[in-house]
């Protein structure tokens, strides 16, 4: 089975203080401002544990790593801040929110270095103080078969940047913007759209430009997928913030609240290449992103041949 595009290993952060961050609720209108906090950290950590346990379960190895301080309330999404990619190579990101930029945590690049084969790490955070920002593989969504980085324009995704991340990495760059039906930019591309080995999930409506739009769903095309539009009320539902993983069979972990949002037609596809493993994650989902931002794909080599 290739798990090129769907790696065996993941990063979770357990956040302990879990809330909405105000610094990110102006450009994310997917997220939802919450009250009575004691009673939301204790649901976003019963939610977060069960996560752990489906996946652990499904053989995904989870590296769980724990976020005890309260100034980071968007912990739980570590795919915002690092990369893996196959050949041993990392990527640091620079992030747009100020109070995001203290979710970069050297152990777990340490722990990473200690159980894979890593070659070298890239960091870009310094850009920061240039005023610029690639939130990971929130920002891009990689095809890590057809080496292309589809990528909404946003101010989470400077075009540089991502130039120069695309040139080290060795992916094609494809911008696009896209916008919700009330005019509102996509603030990740990872909510628009998810690439499976076989399969890819996008709302291409949302993509403003028809002629960049042809040319996506051609591209997804090309390199073997069987694209799956999705529509906006889906991609609302968190439907497009999906992840293919490799257990002990090929799996898509999505959110419950996603799976209830597919077409029995959308699932049945889905389903000729992959198992639908669902979470449900709905006060984690609160904060803007799904069970993709939670994920943090390891697509490293183990150092050992029994992975711990």
């Amino acid at each position: 089975m290739s798990i090129l595009q769907a790696p065996r290993a993941v990063v979770m952060i357990r956040p302990h203080h879990f809330r909405s961050n105000p610094d990110t609720q102006a450009d994310n209108a997917f997220q939802t401002a919450t009250s009575q906090p004691e009673q939301v950290r204790n649901l976003a950590l019963k939610e977060f544990n069960t996560a752990v346990t489906q996946l652990r379960t499904a053989g995904v190895t989870v590296h769980v790593f724990d976020d005890e301080t309260q100034d980071t309330p968007d912990s739980v999404f570590p795919n915002n801040w690092f990369s893996t990619h196959a050949g041993g190579h990392i990527a640091i990101f620079p992030m747009f929110a100020s109070n995001r930029r203290q979710e970069r945590r050297w152990d777990v690049i340490e722990t990473l270095k200690q159980r894979y084969r890593v070659q070298d790490v890239i960091d870009y955070s310094g850009l920061e103080e240039d005023g610029l920002a690639l939130e990971g593989t929130g920002a891009m969504v990689l095809d890590h078969i057809g080496r292309i980085a589809y990528t909404v324009k946003s101010n989470r995704a400077d075009p540089v940047l991502l130039e120069r991340f695309c040139t080290h990495f060795n992916y094609e760059p494809m911008a696009f913007e896209a916008r919700d039906a009330n005019g509102r930019d996509i603030y990740h591309s990872n909510v628009l759209m998810g690439i499976g080995t076989e399969f890819a999930l996008i709302c291409l409506s949302m993509i403003t430009d028809p002629s960049r739009r042809g040319e996506i769903a051609k591209r997804l095309e090309e390199t073997g997928r069987n694209v799956i539009d999705l529509s906006q009320d889906q991609i609302a539902n968190f439907a497009g913030n999906c992840f293919e993983l490799t257990g002990n069979d090929r799996l898509l972990a999505l959110s419950a609240r996603a799976l209830d949002a597919l077409t029995p037609t959308q699932v049945a596809a889905i389903e000729q290449s992959a198992r639908l493993l669902p979470i449900s994650i709905p006060t984690l989902e609160t904060a803007g992103g799904s069970v993709r931002c939670m994920l943090a794909g390891i697509h490293l080599s183990p150092r050992e041949r029994t992975m711990l």
